[in-house]
């Protein structure tokens, strides 16, 4: 266990809304060569999607986290994975309330977790901007990630937990990135437009211009 409590000690403070220190695949391949073979090739399964390969072999166009997933091999994985599962069909059981669709909802969400998750879907509801209700969730899954790894600090757990956290520094990230993408083409086209009038004027060619 000396080189779990290495690892645990070693790693930069994850704050949420700052950068990540690293990438999920750096981490990875550390975490992997620290601990022993079973918990690295656990890492492999460490997602913040729950949909898993191979569930809903009927086809029926349900998402496969409608169904429980099997046991990982780690309770914190596990617990992970029915937190996530219960946020998901939550939100989906309320878009179908808002668009009166009664089949829109892949299935009931369970009873368990109820509070943290009810909270977590009714405050990204409240926002009309689908990125800053998804920032929303995102704050909550970092809260729960926290909670669910407890306070043993020099387990696998941990390695889990900051895997999960790094994951979700980086679609931050990614948000951020495409929401810089959208304003930048919008002022690109705002130039455009102003150099364009600019040239043509209100009524066509500006005076002195060919044709």
């Amino acid at each position: 266990m000396g080189s779990y409590y290495y690892l645990a000690a070693q790693l930069p403070n994850l704050v949420y809304g700052q950068s990540a220190p690293m990438t999920s695949v750096y981490f990875r391949e550390l975490a992997k060569s620290l601990l022993n073979a079973e918990d690295g090739a656990l890492l492999d399964v460490v997602n913040l999607d729950p949909e898993l390969p191979g569930k809903n072999a009927a086809g029926d166009g349900r998402p496969s986290y409608a169904e429980n997933a099997s046991a990982s091999g780690s309770d914190f994985i596990d617990r992970w994975r029915e937190w996530e599962r219960a946020l998901r069909l939550n939100v989906a059981r309320y878009r179908a309330q808002r668009t009166k669709r009664d089949n829109a909802a892949p299935v009931e969400p369970p009873i368990h977790p109820a509070d943290a998750v009810a909270a977590a879907v009714k405050a990204a509801v409240a926002v009309e901007s689908p990125l800053e209700a998804e920032m929303v969730l995102d704050k909550a899954r970092w809260e729960a990630i926290g909670y669910l790894q407890g306070l043993d600090n020099f387990s696998r757990n941990v390695a889990y937990a900051y895997l999960l956290k790094l994951l979700i520094l980086e679609r931050r990230a990614s948000f951020k990135t495409e929401e810089g993408f959208k304003e930048y083409k919008a002022l690109y086209a705002a130039i455009l437009n102003g150099a364009q009038s600019s040239v043509l004027g209100p009524l066509g060619p500006s005076v002195g211009e060919p044709k």
